[in-house]
């Protein structure tokens, strides 16, 4: 094959460079009698390693890697699920100590991640096969080496037990885009290390306890994988996802967990949490967990508070990333990957409790269940869906160029040509052009989904209403704005407002409450005044509101759901006894707040399958 013909097509700034670079690999190959590969690799050999200053570097390297890659057929095949966990088990057959699993690990990840780039930039690999192979690669890695890991330092210090004497193992889990099968190219690995329960350790030279065993084990597990050697590393180990972060010990019993996300667990901890996975360890322990878990991710109700509390992370993020000028940040900045995963993970949030099928970790699975549930239209879905497969092709062509955690756009003139060749586009402009398009489409999806919801009255009006509620107007003043805003007898709506702003239940809210309530407050004042009863619909408004004040979920439910508020003070004007049940059983805002049951009310068929569903998780014999 004519290697000088197709490198050639490249722009001619670095056929000097591959020129170069083949001489050396042909040399080095020749030296160690080494066949060259298939015309089929030798056509796509220019063009990889003119998008991969890694792969080049590590075939010239180490000759015999591109040469076992593809006299094993490994280079031009996709692997099976278990595909790495097997190549690993093979590869460090013979492997007795740390230092010698440390040098095979490197080697073998040096290996793996040559194949998967080449595979990538060759347009041999879909996307979707890409972030498995990654992940997968990883887990075989952490699984393998806990596994000798455990079997040598058990024979040094024993067995750790439970207290009636069941061996304990300990179980990690993968957060982020490992828990979720969507690693990139050069990403940390956010772990959680947790161990069954309390106990000892039994047959060593003397007794520690499981805690203290555990931790020699996950300390040494992220030295295998993290250190960084002559040889590199395997994957950087990122820990502070756990509870309480860097300040804590590295691990915790499954009760420690469980009371630490009952207590103190966060927001943002939720958010994380989707993504969990058993990635090591004993799996059925591990389902446990898993299962003790799940009530914190996903509430009951639906949880509207949680498009507040991304909201606030969003904003955060924002403003790091103008302090670090990171806007062209394909991740992080506007329209990025970082605000698709917020629009999919703030209806797991909200609605995964109440339907499990979102309980997915897979982002472009969520995005389509969201479609097939009629909670984000087929148009955005399909936007969105385009705009992640381009940004995560993108994030993997800007990482394989050096195996460099980078989602930064490149600013010189070779870099971006270089970028915008291997995304199939034959100039900058060209690429940039599309990329441009599908952030304003994210970023425009993203501002639709968390926008403040805001009333169908001016702003000033609701202002104003605002100040009504929080007595912050003289009495005329005050009967002036309501009545504006649609109210006949003023002077009764505000000894209504003012019993309940002094009441006992809205005094001793939290402040998350308070700060619900007084968003609430206005947002419901105008909408009832524009009811045709206004202070009917007003008056049987508050009487709910009343016995829900203590449950944030509801308030937030309402003020971040304007269609939810507006149907419950068109319920509480039509029907008292609507009204009286609303009050009764708060849960049923959930489901007669949404349009499309309550005016489709099921027919007999759908109420037993409906019954059905929901005694599912009963035990036959539970009464």
């Amino acid at each position: 094959m004519d290697i000088s013909r197709i490198i050639e097509q490249l722009p001619e700034e670095v056929h000097a460079l591959l020129r170069d670079r083949w001489d050396s690999w042909r040399q080095a190959c020749a030296a160690q009698e080494l066949s060259l590969p298939s015309n089929e690799v030798l056509a796509t050999l220019p063009q990889v390693w003119f998008y991969s200053e890694f792969v080049a570097h590590n075939c010239i390297r180490e000759p015999q890697l591109l040469d076992e890659l593809t006299s094993s057929g490994d280079l031009e095949q996709a692997y099976l699920a278990q595909g790495y966990a097997d190549r690993l088990h093979c590869f460090l057959e013979g492997v007795t100590d740390e230092s010698s699993l440390i040098s095979r690990l490197r080697h073998f990840r040096r290996r793996e991640m040559v194949r998967i780039a080449w595979r990538d930039l060759a347009g041999w690999a879909e996307l979707e096969e890409t972030l498995y192979e990654l992940s997968w690669l990883a887990d075989a890695c952490i699984e393998r080496s806990l596994a000798l890991l455990h079997q040598w330092l058990r024979t040094e210090l024993g067995t750790p037990c439970n207290p009636t004497g069941e061996p304990q193992s300990l179980v990690v889990l993968g957060m982020g885009k490992l828990g979720a099968h969507e690693l990139n190219f050069s990403s940390d690995i956010d772990l959680v290390f947790a161990y069954p329960e309390a106990g000892e350790t039994v047959g060593g030279e003397r007794t520690i306890s499981n805690e203290r065993y555990f931790s020699r084990l996950g300390q040494a597990l992220i030295r295998v994988l993290n250190e960084p050697t002559a040889e590199g590393f395997v994957f950087r180990v990122d820990m502070r996802l756990r509870p309480f972060g860097d300040s804590s010990p590295l691990v915790s019993s499954f009760d420690e967990l469980e009371n630490y996300y009952q207590i103190h667990g966060r927001e943002w901890e939720r958010y994380a949490m989707i993504k969990a996975r058993v990635v090591a360890g004993d799996a059925g322990t591990g389902e446990q967990l898993m299962i003790l878990l799940r009530p914190f991710v996903y509430r009951r109700y639906l949880d509207y508070g949680a498009f507040s509390s991304l909201r606030g992370m969003k904003r955060l993020i924002e403003s790091e990333v103008r302090r670090k000028g990171m806007e062209s940040n394909i991740k992080l900045g506007a329209g990025g990957i970082r605000e698709i995963e917020f629009v999919g993970q703030a209806f797991q949030l909200i609605r995964g409790g109440r339907e499990p099928a979102l309980q997915e970790r897979r982002i472009l699975i969520v995005l389509q269940l969201l479609q097939q549930e009629n909670l984000l239209p087929q148009y955005v879905v399909q936007q969105l869906t385009d705009a992640y497969r381009f940004l995560r092709r993108s994030e993997h062509r800007l990482q394989e160029y050096r195996d460099q955690q980078t989602h930064k756009l490149p600013e010189d003139a070779a870099g971006r040509l270089r970028l915008a060749l291997s995304m199939g586009f034959s100039g900058w402009e060209l690429f940039k052009a599309e990329l441009d398009a599908h952030r304003n489409h994210v970023q425009e999806h993203f501002e639709q989904v968390f926008a403040a919801p805001q009333t169908r009255h001016a702003e000033s009006d609701e202002l104003e209403l605002s100040a009504v509620w929080q007595q912050e107007l003289e009495p005329d003043s005050a009967r002036q704005a309501l009545h504006a805003a649609g109210y006949e007898r003023p002077e009764a709506v505000l000894e209504q407002l003012d019993s309940i702003y002094r009441g006992r239940r809205y005094q001793t809210l939290s402040d998350n409450g308070k700060r619900l309530m007084d968003r609430l407050m206005p947002l419901l004042l105008g909408v009832a005044g524009q009811t045709e009863y206004a202070e009917v619909a007003l008056n049987r408004a508050l009487q709910l509101l009343e016995q829900i004040l203590q449950r944030s979920a509801y308030l937030a439910l309402l003020v971040e759901n304007p269609m939810a508020l507006s149907q419950l003070l068109k319920l509480c004007a039509a029907s008292p006894w609507i009204t009286r049940q609303l009050t009764r059983y708060p849960v049923l805002l959930d489901e007669l707040l949404d349009p499309r049951m309550l005016y489709s009310p099921p027919g007999r068929e759908d109420l037993e399958a409906e019954l059905q569903q929901r005694l599912l998780p009963v035990a036959q014999d539970d009464l």
